[in-house]
């Protein structure tokens, strides 16, 4: 067995080399303790030798790694669309499964997902960082506290950086329902996340193309607000848009019977300049710079899930939960109505 001063080494899998498994990659070779990046499959088998190369990882096809005994657990950052038989996949090999959201694009592929992890006796852990982001996480732990009383107003913001003019290309390749089911489900989880113990009832969207209404036809939102009733008298607002100009753009807020907190930054650092035209303050403009810390955590604290030590933060359970609302929002805008949550 090797040990990595005192730390187990798990050996983890990486299937998926695009951009966000090129970062998670990084982190578990350098930044995670006690983890090593031992194989990268990819469906392009180029893209995973490249990548495997970075670290002195092995490259092989999704079969291989699943076989290979020496594994302990899978990291997936596929597209979202073969998530769930990749979850099932490696939950009939024995692997501990950890998946970038969504976990699946349905409820039928979610429950299947979470039924053969359970029947293969594995953990399974879902990519919702904002929860191990410091701030996020110390907002948490002050509802819990009582500090703010009862939820009574909540909202969470994605605003992605980017410009209207550069839209063009890229929102030729953006899936429909991206807005819901692979952005703004960030925030349904956060806001669920915030307000624990209490049930989302019902959901209300209003969508719209205004940044690239050119793909309009094609399915494409870039913008969208989704308000979320729940049981405990809480109304969440949760917002996103393709194009923030001046940066990238994560804030939550929970405003409750006896105090408020908020959560996230637009500034990349303190640091404020003044000069003959005003104040000027540089701003974060990736998400991998935003949540570095929390990237990394949340692999650590997998590294544990996979050691023993700890039930996995983020379950199978949480992602559903968070689909839901996403489909509940969805089916919203197709029919310009409120949605029972139930209904889903």
């Amino acid at each position: 067995m090797r040990n990595d001063h005192g730390l187990r080494v798990v050996r983890l899998g990486l299937i998926g080399a695009g951009r966000i498994g090129t970062m998670h990659a990084r982190n578990i070779a350098r930044h995670v303790p006690g983890a090593e990046l031992a194989v990268v499959a990819d469906t392009r088998a180029e893209a995973a030798q490249q990548l495997a190369g970075r670290y002195d990882a092995d490259a092989r096809d999704v079969e291989g790694l699943l076989k290979d005994p020496e594994i302990d657990g899978v990291v997936i950052t596929s597209i979202a669309a073969v998530h769930e038989e990749l979850i099932v996949r490696a939950a009939e090999a024995g692997k501990q499964v950890w998946c970038e959201k969504p976990a699946s694009l349905t409820l039928a592929e979610m429950d299947r997902a979470i039924a053969a992890t359970e029947r293969a006796g594995v953990a399974f852990q879902v990519g919702f960082n904002r929860r191990f982001a410091r701030d996020f996480a110390a907002a948490r732990t002050t509802i819990e506290a009582g500090g703010i009383g009862t939820p009574q107003l909540m909202r969470s913001i994605t605003r992605d950086p980017g410009r209207p003019e550069g839209m063009g290309s890229a929102a030729a390749g953006i899936r429909p329902w991206t807005i819901f089911r692979e952005t703004l489900i960030h925030d349904f989880d956060t806001l669920l996340w915030l307000n624990p113990g209490a049930q989302p009832v019902e959901v209300y969207t209003k969508a719209d193309a205004l940044v690239a209404p050119e793909y309009k036809e094609n399915g494409l939102l870039d913008t969208a607000v989704v308000m979320i009733t729940f049981d405990n008298g809480a109304i969440a607002t949760a917002e996103a848009n393709f194009s923030a100009l001046y940066g990238y753009d994560v804030r939550g807020e929970v405003f409750g019977s006896k105090g408020m907190v908020v959560a996230g930054r637009l500034a990349s650092s303190p640091m404020v300049h003044y000069d003959v035209s005003g104040s000027h303050q540089h701003t974060l403009r990736s998400d991998e710079e935003m949540f570095r810390d929390a990237y990394v955590q949340e692999l650590a604290e997998f590294t544990e899930v996979v050691r023993g030590n700890i039930a996995a933060p983020v379950t199978g359970q949480d992602a559903r939960n968070a689909l839901q609302v996403a489909l509940a929002a969805m089916k919203s805008h197709e029919e310009s109505r409120p949605v029972k949550v139930e209904e889903i």
